[in-house]
């Protein structure tokens, strides 16, 4: 490890080297600037892999970040983005918010290349950092609604939903209700009209209608007789029958009612976290209840 560190950080010297020769008076004269900036670029990039290896990993990112650099320089776009991939992909490991700023400058120059698919791709990936490493919320919500507004463009109807139920999902955590509604709305009528995702459309019709409970229990009725006239089949899946018994316990305010239904559903579907937080949510409108769903 100790031995590639060296030679990693030899070929970094000798990269600053070729880059000051071709700034240099000869190197101008005789027009092997681009070939030496070229060299350079090369030297960074197999120095940063030997980083790699050393698991050097803020090293390694700024050894592709200085390739970035030149790629610039000799107007080479996809490998100067690349690059810059590369090197958030380094800083991943240790410095999350330097991953950010160089995965943004690859989308910057994807998206102005009109690579729109690989700018959402590279959106998303922001997106993670924000919800894993940095924990920026709002950031991530911004993120994955930009990367769902460019696979829209490119026609990728699945890739942009997958990216809208993200936003959906903490949208809701954020209680910011009718933004989830919206979304899991339009998701579920996409499945619906879909042979292979049909079977779906119950899960977002189900989470629309709890993020309605989460409001109002009224709207959440018309909502739910809506998603059955839309939807034939919503009418016979365990979540709109428990729907159903949420808001009969809700109208008579009787938690053991609400507890027992949740539970019931719960021995067969395990609840995720994003559920549970929604449903013990709508159990504090029962008056007088703590916040648990034992």
């Amino acid at each position: 490890m100790a031995a590639k560190e060296e030679e990693a950080q030899q070929l970094m010297i000798q990269a600053e080297k070729k880059v000051k020769s071709s700034q240099g008076f000869f190197g101008s004269l005789f027009g092997g600037g681009s070939t030496k900036l070229e060299d350079a670029a090369d030297m960074y990039v197999r120095a940063a892999n030997m980083f790699k290896v050393a698991k050097k990993w803020s090293a390694a990112g700024n050894a592709f970040c200085e390739a970035a650099k030149l790629q610039i320089q000799l107007n080479s776009k996809h490998e100067a983005a690349t690059c810059f991939v590369d090197a958030g992909n380094c800083y991943k490991k240790t410095d999350p918010q330097e991953a950010v700023n160089c995965i943004s400058r690859a989308v910057e120059i994807f998206t102005d290349m009109g690579r729109f698919t690989i700018a959402a791709k590279n959106h998303i990936s922001i997106a993670e950092i924000y919800e894993t490493e940095i924990v920026d919320i709002d950031k991530a919500i911004s993120n994955y609604e930009q990367a769902a507004d460019y696979y829209k463009g490119e026609e990728s109807s699945s890739s942009a939903n997958k990216c809208l139920l993200k936003v959906a999902q903490y949208a809701a955590q954020l209680e910011q209700y009718p933004k989830a509604i919206e979304i899991y709305e339009q998701v579920a009528v996409t499945a619906m009209d879909n042979s292979l995702l049909k079977y779906s459309a119950k899960e977002y019709f189900f989470k629309a209608a709890l993020c309605h409970l989460c409001v109002d229990l009224l709207n959440a009725q018309q909502a739910v007789q809506k998603y059955e006239e839309m939807f034939a089949a919503f009418s016979d899946t365990r979540e709109c029958k428990l729907l159903k018994t949420l808001m009969t316990a809700l109208e008579e305010q009787n938690a053991d009612m609400y507890t027992d239904a949740v539970k019931d559903y719960d021995s067969i579907t395990r609840l995720d976290q994003w559920l549970t937080t929604m449903l013990l949510r709508i159990k504090r409108t029962i008056s007088g209840e703590m916040e648990d769903l034992r």
